[in-house]
């Protein structure tokens, strides 16, 4: 029997990683891998080549997700990890790449070993999560299958053509879909891609959940007029009540968990001698409880009446983005805690306000998440940093995790 002592290949993982990362290499030491670029198709064939390697069964689904299969020894649901290799315009090595690639270096550290668990190993690298998420919703069941253009590309290059380059069909998309029925469980290891890890000196993040989110457009309409002849009682001023608003959405979130951010904001007509008449700003609101961001939701608006009593403005909320929590799975959640302690690595417990492929998948399996620090918690940058030694422990927690679960999972 496999013991929790198996050791994933640390070095390895780490020269993948850096392989990987020259796909898309960008002058400043960043990655731009946009998903259905010609860097992203060089990335996933990259992928595929070392899935090969390692006796793995690959396809293509509808979506254009890569779902790389190693057999178990018995018929049963696969135990199923991943992640995505796509980036933003200008990201890091780590984020998303470390899931896929621990995944293949599980895989590999079994191969070698010659064992097979008695579930089937899939690792699945998930198409276009730093976009629209088109990967793992379609495999959720949660995807807007009947609307093509619900799916905006920059280049505004039709769904449809982007799927065709990577092996997908849009037309067929419905086919991608997944149940608990072939999926037993579903473990994603990630960069935390914050800082709570390092100030709180842990190796290993537990993950309780995904938050759920809303995003809001708000508009705040005044008054323009001038800056040295309108008296100050006078005035209707957009930015003010703005500042006003802003202040209320950070008191939203304090004190808790939960996080409110305005994080955009234009001011119109944006001129030193005329009183704003018009302010643009969006929040978002994220919390592991929905009943958390509605309360805080219900609170802002609230404020927002009585800001526009006291400016002579006019608030308008439209809601843009909502998206539901996912909470990880207990048992799975209790098992990363349990192999933690027996490789003597140390671990806390926390939610994820980062929106990840796990959090679709969690919505028809259950899912757990595995997290390891990122340096100064800095991602989506170029010095978005991992060290090796915290790469390998997430891979080896991963490895050990999905022993367990291959025992606890009928």
């Amino acid at each position: 029997m496999v013991t929790v002592a198996l050791q994933t290949n640390h070095i390895r993982l780490q020269q993948r990683l850096s392989d990987l990362a020259t796909i898309g290499q960008l002058s400043c030491g960043g990655v731009r891998r946009t998903a259905y670029s010609p860097e992203d198709l060089a990335a996933r064939q990259m992928v595929i080549a070392a899935m090969e390697q390692v006796d793995m069964d690959i396809t293509i689904d509808a979506a254009g997700n890569i779902i790389g299969r190693y057999p178990g020894t018995q018929d049963l649901p696969a135990l199923a990890t991943g992640s995505h290799i796509d980036t933003v315009p200008a990201g890091g090595r780590y984020d998303g790449a470390l899931g896929v690639l621990a995944g293949i270096e599980v895989v590999a550290t079994l191969y070698e070993a010659d064992q097979r668990l008695k579930h089937p190993i899939e690792v699945i690298v998930f198409t276009d999560e730093e976009g629209e998420m088109i990967g793992s919703k379609a495999m959720a069941g949660t995807a807007h299958y009947s609307d093509a253009d619900f799916y905006h590309r920059l280049d505004d290059t039709p769904i449809q053509t982007c799927l065709q380059r990577i092996g997908g069909d849009w037309s067929t998309l419905t086919t991608a879909q997944r149940t608990a029925h072939d999926m037993a469980a579903y473990l994603e290891l990630h960069v935390e891609q914050g800082g709570v890890l390092e100030t709180v000196d842990c190796q290993i993040g537990v993950v309780q959940g995904i938050v759920s989110l809303q995003r809001y457009l708000v508009t705040i309409l005044g008054r323009p007029n001038h800056a040295g002849t309108t008296p100050m009682d006078m005035r209707q001023d957009a930015l003010y009540a703005a500042s006003l608003l802003v202040a209320a959405v950070h008191d939203a979130a304090v004190p808790g968990d939960q996080v409110a951010t305005v994080g955009y904001l234009t001011v119109t007509p944006n001129a030193a001698n005329i009183v704003p008449g018009q302010v643009d700003l969006t929040i978002d609101l994220r919390d592991l409880s929905l009943e958390t961001v509605e309360t805080m939701v219900n609170a802002l608006q609230k404020r927002v009446q009585e800001i526009e009593a006291a400016t002579g403005t006019q608030i308008q909320l439209e809601r843009q983005h909502a998206v539901e929590p996912t909470l990880a799975s207990p048992k799975i959640q209790k098992t990363i805690a349990t192999v933690c302690d027996s490789l003597a690595l140390s671990h806390y417990s926390m939610p994820s306000r980062a929106i990840h492929d796990a959090q679709e998948i969690g919505r028809f399996t259950q899912m757990g998440m595995i997290f390891v620090p990122s340096q100064a918690g800095v991602s989506h940058a170029e010095d978005e940093y991992t060290s090796p030694e915290q790469c390998g422990q997430g891979a080896d927690v991963l490895l050990n995790t999905l022993l367990q679960l291959d025992r606890q999972l009928p």
